[in-house]
C-alpha cells in the first residue's frame, strides 16, 4: 500500500481537504482523509485530484491538426472537413494512427486518463488499450437516406462487437451523428440497439449550429443543400418544425443515457427537458468558437441544473487535448459557475455520463486510483480557482508506485 500526502486532495465528491493524504492498495484507493499520517510520501506543495475526463473527442481526426482553419461558417468547416478526409481512404493510413498516438500520449501528460471518443473507423481502439486509458469509443453512424436502417445498424452493432474485448477499460459501442444527417429511421434502430449493449451508453452531436436550427425549422438552408449536393437528401423527409431537443425527445432517442454534445443552441425549454430526462451536455466551447457557431451557454446549462461534462472535439477544431485548456475557457465564458461545479464537470459528471462513475471520476475508497497532482505556486489560496487557469503538462505529475519517495511539488 502507497499514502500520498498533499498540501490539498480534491476528492471532487466532497470539501477540498487541506493537508490531506489519499491511501492506495494496488489499483485502488483505500482511504483519504486529512492530518499526519505514518509512512507517508510527502508531495508537497500540489493538488492531488481524480484524473480528467475527456467526455468528446474525436482521435482519429488528430491528423488534421491545424489542416482546416477557424471560419463563421459551419457547414463552409464541415466541407473542408470531408474534403480532407477523403484524402486518405485508408483508415489506418501511418499518418493517422501515428497522429491518434500522439494525441493520446499528449491528453494523458496533460492529466487525461478517460475518453469518450467519436470513431468511424475503429482506429483508436487498439491505440487506446496500448495507453494506459479508459474510454468508451463510439462507433458513429451517419445515413439521411438510408434504404434498410436496421440492416445497417444491426452491421455496425456487430463491428463494435468485433472490436470491443470483454473486461478491456476500452469500451466500443454505437452512436447517431447528428440530426442533419441521421433519419428517423436510423435514429430509432441506433436507439433499440444501444438499449441492447452490455454499456448502454450513446452520443450525439446536438444544437451545434444555427443551421442545424434551421434545418429542422424549414427543411432548407445550407444543410438541405449539402445533403443534396452528396446525393443522400431524402425527398420524404418533413422538417419538424421544432428545436433539436424536442426532435430527438419526440423519436424517443433521448434519455439519460445520451451524452449530449455541444448544445451552443439550446434555449430554456431545451435546458429543462435535459434536466428532466437527466441527460448530460458535453460542452466544447474552444471548438465552438472554432468552427464559428460561438460560445455555449454555459451559465444557463448550471443555472437550469442540466448535467455538464466537458470535452475537447477533435485537433481538427481545437489547438490541444489538454482539458485544463478547456476549463480555462470554460471559465472565461461563465465566471459566476463556481469552480467546484467546474472541475466536478473535468471528472465526476463527465465518468458517470460515459458509464465510468463506480471507478473514476472522484477520490473515494473504492475507486480507479487514477490520479494526478497537479503543482501549485507560492501565493495561491484557492487551489480550485488556480486549476481553472491553465495547467501546462510540466505542472502534472501522474501518481502511481514509482512516485512514492519523491518530492512533485518542489
Amino acid at each position: 500500500m502507497s499514502t500520498f500526502r498533499a498540501d490539498w486532495v480534491l476528492p471532487i465528491c466532497d470539501e477540498p481537504i487541506p493537508n490531506g493524504w489519499v491511501a492506495v492498495s494496488g489499483n485502488q484507493i483505500s482511504g483519504v482523509g486529512d492530518g499526519p499520517v505514518p509512512d507517508a510520501t510527502d508531495l508537497g506543495r500540489v493538488a492531488v485530484l481524480p484524473t480528467l475526463v475527456n467526455a468528446h473527442t474525436h482521435l482519429e481526426l488528430s491528423y488534421l491538426h491545424g489542416r482546416v482553419p477557424a471560419g463563421t461558417s459551419f457547414t463552409a468547416w464541415i466541407q473542408t472537413l470531408m474534403a480532407l478526409r477523403r484524402s486518405y481512404p485508408q483508415p489506418f493510413d501511418p499518418e493517422i494512427v501515428t497522429a491518434a498516438r500522439g494525441a493520446i500520449a499528449a491528453a494523458r501528460a496533460a492529466g487525461t486518463g478517460l475518453f469518450g471518443d467519436v470513431s468511424n473507423t475503429f482506429a483508436s481502439v487498439p491505440l487506446l488499450r496500448q495507453s494506459s486509458v479508459a474510454a468508451h469509443v463510439f462507433n458513429e453512424l451517419l445515413g439521411f437516406n438510408v434504404e434498410d436502417p436496421t440492416e445497417r445498424v444491426a452491421v455496425a452493432a456487430a463491428a463494435g462487437r468485433a472490436a470491443a474485448t470483454e473486461g478491456s477499460d476500452v469500451r466500443v459501442g454505437l452512436a447517431a451523428h447528428a440530426p442533419y444527417s441521421v433519419s428517423p429511421g436510423m435514429f430509432n434502430a441506433i436507439r433499440v440497439a444501444v438499449d441492447a449493449q452490455a454499456h448502454p451508453v450513446t452520443t450525439v452531436h446536438l444544437g451545434e449550429s444555427p443551421d442545424e436550427v434551421e434545418f429542422l425549422q424549414t427543411g432548407g438552408g445550407q444543410f438541405r443543400a449539402l445533403l443534396e449536393s452528396l446525393g443522400v437528401w431524402a425527398p420524404d423527409w418533413k422538417p419538424p418544425q421544432v428545436s433539436p431537443v424536442r426532435y430527438l425527445l419526440d423519436l424517443g432517442f433521448l434519455d439519460r443515457s445520451v451524452l449530449v454534445v455541444h448544445g451552443v443552441q439550446f434555449h430554456g425549454d431545451d435546458l429543462d427537458r435535459l434536466a428532466a430526462l437527466g441527460c448530460t451536455i458535453a460542452s466544447c466551447p474552444r471548438s465552438n468558437v472554432h468552427v464559428g457557431v460561438g460560445s455555449p451557454p454555459l451559465e444557463a446549462f448550471y443555472a437550469m441544473d442540466v448535467n455538464v461534462a466537458f470535452g475537447t472535439d477533435s485537433l481538427a477544431s481545437v489547438a490541444d487535448l489538454n482539458l485544463f485548456m478547456e476549463l480555462k475557457e470554460a471559465r472565461r465564458i461563465a465566471p459566476r459557475v463556481p469552480a467546484r461545479r467546474l472541475l466536478e464537470s473535468a471528472t465526476l459528471a463527465g465518468a458517470r455520463a460515459l458509464g465510468f462513475g463506480d471507478q473514476f471520476g472522484s477520490i473515494e475508497p473504492g475507486k480507479r486510483a487514477s490520479l494526478i497532482a497537479v503543482r501549485v505556486p507560492e501565493g495561491v489560496d484557492d487551489v480550485e480557482e488556480y486549476l481553472l487557469s491553465g495547467i501546462e503538462p510540466g505542472a502534472i505529475t501522474w501518481l502511481d508506485a514509482r512516485t512514492s519517495n519523491s518530492h512533485v511539488g518542489s
